[in-house]
Order: structure tokens, then sequence, then C-alpha cells
């Protein structure tokens, strides 16, 4: 089975608890209004990999806590995310996933693996981006609107704690020279300080 993806990031230090591999999965037919990522929207770009080489890539790269899955949608590639997810939580990684749906959503569907990806979730974080509820005060989050759920055990400790967590960005420079900013913050203030 194999997974569309926009950007893969083998360790992330602002997409989650700890330190994490993140997947930006391709394709996303919400279209949230000034969504930070509308690249990701398109299921016709990106480009596919197949589930067990990715798990093995995260398993062999940088020491990590878990995965982060965001997006495009997550749950419109619930299957190939719920089997890559098995897999690496047999090896003992957590699994944070955002959604644009309402997590009352997710759970009255009647496809499998949507119920199986979201009982692989350690940390769900639903809701759409809505510009005009803008809020950074979180972690990991754009819009006030935006829920935690914390759907196991293994992250209860952040719970009351999650006030004490600041977004932050992380800015990249790949080989071709390209300038990758991941993370969350005022992406606007951000991408004046590189213009020319």
């Amino acid at each position: 089975m194999k997974l569309k993806i926009h950007r893969f990031l083998p360790i992330t230090n602002v997409e989650g608890p700890g330190k994490r591999a993140c997947i930006w999965v391709q394709g996303c037919s919400r279209h949230c209004p000034k969504c930070a990522a509308p690249s990701t929207w398109d299921k016709n770009k990106g480009y596919e990999v197949k589930i067990e080489e990715l798990a093995h890539k995260i398993l062999k790269g940088p020491k990590i806590e878990g995965v982060t899955f965001v997006g495009g949608e997550p749950f419109e590639q619930a299957d190939a995310l719920s089997k890559l997810a098995l897999l690496l939580k047999a090896k003992n990684l957590s699994v944070v996933t955002f959604t644009g749906y309402l997590l009352e959503e997710l759970q009255k569907s009647t496809y499998s693996s949507i119920k199986n990806l979201l009982s692989l979730t350690d940390i769900l974080i639903d809701g759409p981006y809505i510009y005009e509820k803008k809020d950074l005060s979180r972690p990991w989050v754009g819009s006030s609107n935006q829920r935690y759920h914390f759907l196991t055990h293994r992250y209860d400790y952040l719970k009351d704690n999650l006030y004490k967590i600041e977004n932050q960005v992380e800015i990249r420079v790949d080989s071709q020279g390209k300038i990758l900013i991941n993370g969350m913050g005022d992406f606007e203030s951000i991408k004046q300080l590189f213009e020319i």
C-alpha cells in the first residue's frame, strides 16, 4: 500500500510533543480559507511512498518519540496512515493526528479505516483552521476553535500543562535553496523577513 505525501521531515521539535517525525499528506477537500498549506490540497500532486519503506525510514532515522500526521487531510488517507501507525506503534512510537474534521464527525463514520486511525492516535487535534479565530497562544494550533483530544493515556501529563508549551517554528533551507518553514507562528511576519 502507498501513501501520497507532500513533505516528510525525519525529525522536528515543533509538530507535537517531543522530537517527532512529521508527514504532511497530500490531498485535502476541505480548503479552509487562508490555510497555511494550500499546496497540500491537490490530491494529484505530491508523491507516493510505500508504507513499509516509510516506516523503515522513520524507524532507522533520528531518535524520536513519535510521528505526527498533518495535511492536507490525514483522514482522507486513513487506510494507509492506519497501516503506517500500526507499524510505528509496534515500536512504541506515539501518533499525533491533525484533522479539519471534528472528532464527533469521525466517530460517526462508517469507514473502518477512519476508526482504525482514531484507535491508533494518541492525541487528535481537530477542527478546521478559521482565520477569524486566529489564535497562536496554544501549542501546535492556529485558531481558537481547534481542540486537543487525548485518546490514550500516553500524554495525560500534558492535559494541564499545554499552556506551558509555546508555539515555535523551524526554518530550513533545502538543497535547492528553497526556504521551508514548519510549526505554528505568524507566517506573514516570517515571510516578510525573507523578502528582498
